[in-house]
């Protein structure tokens, strides 16, 4: 059997141990671990072990992961969450279908504080849902524009997954983290107005706009002074060069832990909680990485990658399509596959190929900065795509009185306004690399 060969029937193993729930790290793990044993032998293979563990898992930059990821579970446990759909709603109350708009605007405000998917959809969710269903939202419509909303923190700092994507391709964290900003804007300026168009074609799924007093807004606007002020603390002084991602993330997750102390949300139960679905967490994503390392070491020795990039760079393809071809192959990827799992996975054999294409005639680092941010774009509509969609199943979790048909309904119109995000960002790279070029 070739090498090509192995490294074909890897992948298809991967994919097959994945299809029967065997764990993720596992199912990456073995098949990488078999196919180095034919590739190289097993002296070649425990030497590798060796080391390659220990290298992972020690890598400094990795720190900023669990940090960020505590920092986020402070402010789940500690009810920031509360404050910020309160403040949203009362700013977008006016409006009709406000409540959705706002349940949008306190995913995305979360998200940038949590930087997870998961515990942004999950906590806002629970927050947000029971009220818009007692002023008469329609199931479909308050799933979907929760479930959505949710995916921002896929895209917005400090999410993790942007995170590994810049540990992965050796890419400045600051720098990646900035280039996500303008993206995630137009991700909420796309939700809202798909909601407004929504309600506007089905009225009947939206109570009348509620008028929210002033006295309202001012008095919401004072409960969330010291979220803004830790954002403002934190990334205003990795931004401007005062302290690494890493001591940025440190001093984040001591504030909001202060924060949720001080508002008396912050119990012993809830810190021992907190502490430990970050350890279980982190753990798992450095599982991943181990099994993500073995298969692509794996890959690498079959020259798969490397025979893949010769075959796209030497074909008469304009580059522009072939990255539209690679943005449909991560949608249904992501069909089947975590955001996580997705980007350990595929960019070590798909990032060679991109930086071998010239689009635009933008430098290697631009480069590498935009191709980020479209894999993590369509890893958020990965979360929300038939016939999986992460998202859909947490909030079905969460409404068990609708039916999942009912969400995936719901999420068609905001869908659209994805795709079409998507194509203005793959033919407007300067959307992801302003803010970059702006500030550094």
């Amino acid at each position: 059997m070739s090498a090509m060969s192995i490294g074909l029937s890897l992948f298809a193993g991967m994919l097959l141990l994945m299809a029967i729930r065997v764990p993720i790290a596992i199912a990456m793990f073995v098949p990488g671990a078999i196919g180095y044993f034919f590739l190289s032998g097993w002296e070649p293979l425990l030497a590798h072990l060796s080391g390659a563990v220990y290298g992972r898992v020690s890598v400094y930059d990795l720190s900023v992961i669990p940090l960020f990821m505590l920092m986020g579970a402070f402010a789940v446990h500690g009810g920031l969450s509360k404050a910020l759909f309160d403040f949203a709603n009362s700013l977008l109350g006016r409006f009709k279908g406000g409540m959705a708009m706002a349940g949008v605007l306190a995913c995305a405000a979360f998200g940038a504080i949590s930087g997870s998917t998961v515990a942004t959809t999950a906590t806002i969710a629970q927050v947000a849902y029971p009220e818009m269903r007692r002023i008469n939202y329609s199931g479909r419509l308050a799933t979907a524009a929760l479930a959505t909303g949710g995916t921002m923190g896929v895209l917005l700092p400090p999410s993790v997954t942007l995170m590994v994507y810049a540990i992965l391709t050796e890419q400045n964290i600051t720098r990646t983290f900035l280039a996500a900003y303008v993206p995630a804007m137009l991700a909420a300026a796309g939700y809202i107005l798909a909601i407004a168009v929504y309600v506007r074609l089905r009225p009947d799924h939206a109570p009348a706009a509620q008028p929210v007093p002033a006295s309202e807004v001012v008095r919401s606007a004072g409960r969330i002074w010291p979220i803004a002020a830790i954002f403002v603390v934190v990334f205003g002084g990795i931004y401007g060069g005062v302290f690494t991602p890493t001591e940025g993330a440190a001093i984040g997750a001591v504030l909001t832990f202060v924060v949720a102390l001080v508002r008396g949300d912050m119990s012993f139960l809830k810190f021992v909680m907190s502490v430990r679905t970050t350890a279980v967490t982190s753990g798992m994503i450095f599982m991943i990485f181990i099994g993500a390392d073995m298969i692509n070491a794996s890959l690498a020795l079959s020259q798969l990658p490397n025979q893949l990039a010769d075959v796209i760079a030497n074909a008469q393809v304009p580059p522009v399509v072939v990255m539209a071809a690679i943005m449909m192959f991560y949608v249904a990827l992501g069909c089947v596959m975590d955001e996580m799992s997705m980007i350990l996975l595929t960019v070590p054999v798909i990032f060679p190929v991109v930086m071998g294409l010239d689009f635009f005639g933008l430098a290697p680092g631009d480069k590498a900065l935009w191709f980020g941010i479209l894999i993590l774009t369509v890893c958020a509509i990965g979360m929300i795509f038939p016939p999986v969609g992460l998202n859909v199943y947490i909030m079905n979790g969460l409404a068990r009185d609708v039916p999942m048909i009912e969400t995936y309904k719901g999420v068609v119109i905001f869908l659209t306004t994805d795709f079409i995000r998507l194509a203005l960002l793959i033919m407007f790279p300067g959307l992801s690399l302003w803010l970059v070029h702006l500030l550094t």
